[in-house]
């Protein structure tokens, strides 16, 4: 009976591996595919592909603004303290 036990344990443990190894290609292949697109995309609009480029992207502000725009400011409530 312990033998039966432990060659259910061990085909269950392999029919796991097994499952989580084709989960583990499916996420790599998916992957793969979105880096894919991304290059494309990146060389289509002429811009570089690459984490350094994508950080100074990011580091600049949107459009050279500034991050407050002091014409959309309507109303300002003041309060005193005491």
């Amino acid at each position: 009976m312990n033998t039966f036990n432990q060659i259910i344990r061990g085909v269950l443990f392999f029919v796991l591996a097994i499952f989580g190894m084709i989960m583990a290609f499916v996420f790599m292949v998916s992957t793969a595919i979105a880096v894919a697109i991304l290059y494309v995309v990146a060389r289509v609009k002429g811009r570089p592909f690459g984490v350094r480029a994508y950080w100074e992207e990011r580091r600049r502000p949107a459009g050279g603004k500034a991050a407050f725009n002091t014409k959309d400011v309507t109303d300002v409530e003041m309060r005193e303290i005491p």
